[in-house]
């Protein structure tokens, strides 16, 4: 199969990587990551922090969707208010939910129609995807607003080979019935994937029990998630080929609401369940062009974005908003030498929201980045980006990433520094709720500067890695309310820094282990107190053994530290929640050639917490089915 499209599809070179690892000069494979430059680039060039999570570590953990994916990430700290498909909010390295660029097969998925329009992590299903790329730090220099804490890369699998169906079905505790169907492969010049997921969840129990009225019955959450997609691929000829991605996705939740009816005093768990319907568009078609002798490889693409949501509350009209996003960009790459290649782009936005009022904004943008090597062991990237806003105007952001590796000991020392914004969201510029709280127009863009510095060092032939990096942030501008209560205002500041450390060790071909820490120290500069919902302690550790021809068997460990959180209905601003530690377990053995068998037992030992406090997380959860391949 013909590579195309370096941004879309860095899996086509059929590479597999090992995240955060260093290969001696003997090693057989020099993994090949995108995210951080934007064009395919050895791991060992790559100054950023960067952690790859590929489809077969996902398949062998297990993990049905995005966010349990995200949960062992360094640097990474996962809150979702519920049960599955719940509001899913990723803090990176301390920065707020919304400063996180989520890309799915280069589309921008940030939801305008939302009030921070951040990404709700939740809905997306995990069957179809190839790698997850998250990198980490500042980066606005290549990719514009909301990357002040990083980016997050999702890239589906693409279709290679004779045609392949795929079927799953699994079931399970808090009545889990989840099934997906996935067809794949190319001929000729066409190249195809096609999947559809229906996941279902129907009796989590969220609610803490000492919440409840005397005699109210608990009422357990609810989702239920269909999801569609396609990835399509026409090799034209020579060095022309086009393609388009898809994905629809509908999904019904059902939780327990909170009863404001005592106000001013704390409110408590409504005895009728809140209800939503969402569903979400993606698409991007483009075109892929190598011209020159190799010298300009360049694309075109389109991008449409959509998402709708309805929600229930008893006793309340109906709450829509309606958000959509279209983009066009060019992006390409000038390979003046082997050691010098520059980085081109275009990009033009448009966001909009319909309801629950009309407004929209737009952004051009340009970048460029220099990447080069100075002899054997010195490697940089430097890039620079404009941003032109219809609403507050333009704005310029960098970042240069230094790398120099020390062959002989199988050491490499990095270094990055960069800068990051995120434009004031349209709910935050215009949407006004009369006569308590008004809108903003006059909003300027949230600001960050971040570095880090990081030594990794591999050994064994590249058995053995080990790693650790510091990094440091500085938030200004923040968009937050005012002295007055009544209105968004740029008075916001906060400081966010850390360690993020990891040890991999691979003693057998068949056994892999890899332990993570992630220190995060966040800060509200104004208040001079701890940011919410920020352990500062997180410790992951993950073991993969292929016992057996057939038999695999994976366990994760998660632990995270007490962190500053307010009660259900803030009627207590901050308090300390407690940490937790869960194991997961899973296992899956091919029967035959065509059939695989599976089973994962989620938190192990059944411990019950609460992320965010009020929100009680799944227990013990037993889980089992089988995957057909025709």
């Amino acid at each position: 199969m013909r590579v195309s499209h370096s941004f879309l599809t860095a899996a086509s070179f059929g590479l597999a990587l090992v995240s955060g690892q260093i290969l001696a000069e003997d090693a057989p494979l020099d993994p090949i990551v995108v995210t951080a430059t934007r064009i395919p680039t050895p791991a060992s060039q790559i100054a950023s922090s960067l952690t790859v999570i590929t489809g077969e570590e996902i398949e062998s953990r297990q993990q049905r969707l995005l966010p349990d994916v995200l949960k062992d990430v360094p640097g990474l700290n996962i809150v979702q208010a519920g049960g599955p498909g719940s509001q899913t909010s990723v803090f990176m390295r301390g920065t707020n939910p919304n400063h996180t660029k989520v890309f799915i097969d280069g589309v921008d998925v940030g939801d305008p129609s939302n009030s921070n329009a951040g990404f709700d992590f939740a809905h997306l299903l995990t069957q179809d995807i190839e790698r997850v790329e998250v990198l980490r730090g500042p980066q606005s220099g290549l990719y514009g607003s909301d990357a002040i804490g990083g980016v997050i890369n999702i890239i589906t699998r693409a279709g290679a080979g004779p045609a392949k169906l795929n079927a799953v079905v699994e079931g399970g505790s808090f009545d889990t019935f989840n099934q997906s169907a996935s067809l794949r492969g190319s001929g000729d010049r066409l190249h195809y994937s096609a999947n559809i997921e229906h996941f279902h969840s129907g009796e989590t129990p969220v609610t803490p029990l000492n919440l409840l009225l005397p005699g109210e019955r608990r009422n357990d959450d609810y989702y239920d998630n269909l999801t569609a997609s396609t990835k399509l691929g026409y090799d034209v000829g020579g060095d022309l080929d086009f393609g388009l991605i898809a994905r629809y996705s509908n999904s019904h939740l059902r939780v327990t609401g909170d009863d404001f009816s005592a106000y001013p005093n704390p409110s408590f768990p409504a005895r009728e369940q809140s209800q939503s319907a969402a569903s979400e568009y993606y698409a991007r078609a483009f075109g892929h062009l190598i011209a020159f002798d190799g010298f300009l490889d360049q694309t075109l693409g389109f991008a449409y974005s959509r998402k709708r949501t309805a929600s229930y509350q008893p006793d309340l009209p109906v709450n829509l908003n309606t958000g959509e996003r279209t983009k066009i960009d060019w992006h390409g790459a000038l390979k003046f030498s082997p050691t010098e290649t520059m980085v081109l782009g275009a990009e033009h936005s448009r966001d909009e929201i319909s309801e629950p009022l009309s407004a929209s904004t737009r952004i051009s943008s340009g970048y460029g980045e220099l990447q080069s090597q100075l002899g054997d062991s010195f490697f940089s990237a430097l890039n620079v980006r404009y941003d032109d806003s219809s609403r507050f105007g333009g704005k310029v952001t960098y970042r240069v990433a230094p790398t120099y590796l020390i062959r002989s000991t199988g050491t490499k020392l990095k270094a990055s520094l960069g800068t990051g914004f995120k434009a004031p969201t349209l709910s935050e510029l215009f949407q006004d709720f009369p006569p308590f709280f008004f809108s903003n127009p006059s909003l300027k863009p949230e600001t960050s500067i971040g570095y880090d510095l990081g030594v990794e060092q591999s050994s064994l032939s590249g058995r053995l890695s080990a790693g650790v990096t510091y990094f440091h942030n500085r938030l200004r501008d923040l968009i937050t309310t005012d002295s007055t209560g009544s209105t968004f205002a740029n008075v916001g500041r906060a400081s966010t820094e850390g360690v993020e450390g990891f040890l991999a060790f691979r003693p057998l071909d068949t056994l892999s282990l890899r332990a993570d820490y992630t220190y995060t120290e966040a800060t509200d500069d104004i208040q001079h107190q701890q940011l919410l919902r920020r352990p500062k302690h997180k410790v992951g550790f993950d073991a993969n053994w292929k016992a057996m021809p057939g038999l695999s068997l994976d366990a994760t460990v998660l632990s995270l530290s007490s962190w500053v959180d307010g009660n259900r209905d803030f009627s207590i601003p901050r308090l300390t929640a407690s940490g937790y530690t869960t194991v997961n377990l899973a296992a899956s053995y091919d029967l035959t050639a065509r059939l695989n068998l599976f089973l994962r037992l989620n938190n192990l030992f059944d411990r019950h917490y609460e992320t965010p406090v009020g929100f009680l997380q799944p227990g013990l959860g037993a889980f089992a089915g089988f995957k057909i391949q025709l």
